[in-house]
């Protein structure tokens, strides 16, 4: 197996987002560099029946469902959450044709749930539960639209990420996540710069934790810390917000690191695309993970 570094990765997304038009999935230096990420942690197509954007969403019908019963009136026929006149991203409908689309392929390794068509935020309906920007906010103007809508979501719908209504005529428009500022108020926050990048990222946040050599370290210290980030370099990537974690990824050869500085059971995850990798950065960190590193999850499904 050839060696990765992923000290890198920085370089090839710079290069992937100074390279693509926007415009066309062949050839798009974004997309082929999510297409190489996948290869690069195993994953392959498996051929089966693919997640297809016009599926129902069960959850949703069932809750409208509920509400028309209480209100003994019969559901709308049309879906109130969307709006027809807003543009649909080129970059999110492309995702969704990707011959390589490893959550199409493969959602259970996501745990999260698209939104198709994007539903705005507030929701005229009741059933998503996020307000919209704030008049005064760093994404849109305050006489812009402030509406959010969301394409993806978290596997309870504790977050949602979505990009602003007023951008959704941009091929390619930033991705916010709603999350909790540094106040602990719930909060729209930048998660990606752009759809394509968001998408990336979900991938880095969920393949190599399938695929790949894993430990998990409960609290770093402070010398561990220092070490991580003098020794590893940032991916490039903001930091990743769900349930609560902020989750900063680093990489070295053949590793990547999840650094959590918010809430979760753990403050560090270290991905190896070999067992040995992990061993050569556990020296390189300076602690002992012998007795913890486990097998990818991949493994046991070929058993």
């Amino acid at each position: 197996m050839t060696e990765i570094d992923y000290g890198r990765f920085h370089q090839w997304l710079h290069e992937a987002r100074s390279a693509s038009t926007g415009r066309t999935v062949e050839g798009d230096a974004r997309w082929e560099l999510l297409r190489r990420f996948q290869q690069e942690w195993g994953y392959e197509p498996v051929g089966a029946q693919r997640w297809e954007r016009e599926e129902p969403d069960a959850h949703k019908e069932y809750v409208s469902g509920l509400k028309a019963e209480l209100c003994d009136a019969a559901v709308d026929d049309g879906p109130g959450d969307v709006d027809r006149s807003l543009a649909i991203p080129a970059a999110l409908d492309q995702w969704w044709d990707l011959p390589f689309n490893s959550f199409a392929d493969r959602a259970e390794l996501y745990e999260t749930n698209p939104v198709w068509p994007p539903t705005v935020r507030p929701d005229p309906t009741g059933y998503g539960v996020c307000d919209g920007l704030p008049r005064e906010n760093v994404f849109v103007g305050p006489d812009e639209d402030l509406r959010v809508c969301v394409f993806m979501a978290e596997n309870q719908y504790c977050n949602e990420w979505g990009y602003p209504a007023a951008r959704s005529h941009l091929a390619d428009p930033p991705v916010l996540v709603s999350a909790r500022d540094d106040d602990e108020k719930p909060a729209w926050l930048l998660q990606s710069h752009s759809v394509s990048e968001f998408f990336l990222h979900l991938a880095v946040t969920r393949l190599p934790a399938h695929y790949g050599w894993t430990v998990e370290e409960g609290d770093l210290g402070p010398q561990e810390v220092a070490r991580l980030r003098e020794r590893l370099r940032p991916m490039g990537l903001l930091p990743w917000r769900e349930l609560g974690a902020r989750t900063e990824f680093f990489g070295g050869p053949d590793v990547i690191v999840a650094h959590n500085t918010g809430y979760g059971d753990f403050g560090l995850v270290a991905y190896g695309r070999t067992e040995q990798a992990l061993r050569r950065l556990a020296g390189t960190l300076g602690v002992d993970w012998s007795e913890w590193i486990c097998e990818p999850e991949s493994h046991r499904e070929d058993r």
